[in-house]
C-alpha cells in the first residue's frame, strides 16, 4: 500500500530528525510508532499524510509518487485516502458533535448517493462508539474521551484507507485511552482500514500487529 523510500528530514533549530529512513506498509496492517519526544514521530506522520514535504526520499501510495505533490493535489490525496486524529481533537467550538463529524463531506465532491451513502455510514461509526446521542451537544458540553471519539469518527467521514493518528490518547485517563484502543483494533479488523499511529503508551501499541521505535532517524 505504502513505501517510504529513505525519507529524510531536517530542521534549522533540531538537526535532522529522520535520517534516509524506509519502510513499507500493507493493506490492513495496524502499526504502532514509538519513541521519545522529539525523536521525529509527528514529522514522520505529518509527511506520510503530505502535510510536510521531506528534504529527500520518496513516497509511494498504491503504486504512485505523492511525495512531490502541488499544494491541490496533496489536498486531493488526502481528501481522498488519508483520516487524521491528533491528541488535540481539534473539534470546532461553535459547530455540534454532528456538524464537526459531517464537516469533512462538505469539503470533498460527492455525488447525492454518495453523499447518502457517507451520512449513512457516519451514522452507524457514531452508535458503535457511543456517541450518537451526544450529536446535538456542543464539544464543550462533553468529555475529553468523547470528544476525541468524535474527532476519531469525523476522521472517517470520506472512508480513508489510511488512518494516521498522533498520539491519539495522550489526553485521556487510561480507562477512555483503552476504549479507544479498541475501537481502532475493531475498526482495524471490521473494515481493513490501515492504522499508523504515534504514541508514548505501551498498552497502546501491543493492540497493534506491528510495533516500530523510532530512533536515531530510522524505524527500529
Amino acid at each position: 500500500m505504502l513505501l517510504v523510500k529513505s525519507i529524510s528530514k531536517s530542521f534549522s533549530q533540531r538537526g535532522q530528525v529522520l535520517h534516509n529512513l524506509s519502510f513499507e506498509v500493507n493493506e490492513g496492517d495496524s502499526i504502532a510508532i514509538m519513541g521519545p519526544s522529539g525523536s521525529g514521530k509527528s514529522t514522520l506522520l505529518n509527511i506520510l499524510g503530505l502535510l510536510a514535504k521531506p528534504d529527500s526520499g520518496e513516497i509511494i501510495f498504491r503504486g504512485a509518487s505523492v511525495a512531490q505533490f502541488t499544494h491541490d493535489e496533496s489536498a486531493a490525496y488526502r481528501s481522498r485516502n488519508i483520516g487524521f486524529v491528533f491528541q488535540d481533537h481539534l473539534l470546532l467550538p461553535h459547530l455540534t458533535v454532528s456538524e464537526n463529524i459531517f464537516l469533512p463531506l462538505l469539503a470533498s465532491a460527492n455525488t447525492r448517493l454518495e453523499l447518502s451513502v457517507k451520512e449513512d455510514n457516519l451514522k452507524k461509526l457514531m452508535e458503535k462508539t457511543g456517541i450518537l446521542d451526544l450529536k446535538d451537544k456542543y464539544p464543550f458540553n462533553i468529555s475529553g474521551g468523547e470528544s476525541q471519539r468524535v474527532a476519531l469518527v469525523r476522521s472517517l467521514a470520506n472512508s480513508p484507507s489510511l488512518l494516521l493518528a498522533d498520539e491519539p490518547t495522550g489526553s485521556l485517563d487510561s480507562q477512555n485511552a483503552d476504549n479507544l484502543g479498541d475501537i481502532l483494533l475493531s475498526m482495524n479488523r471490521e473494515t481493513g482500514i490501515t492504522i499508523i499511529l504515534a504514541t508514548h503508551s505501551v498498552e497502546l501499541a501491543k493492540k497493534m500487529s506491528k510495533v516500530f521505535r523510532l530512533e536515531d532517524g530510522k524505524l527500529k
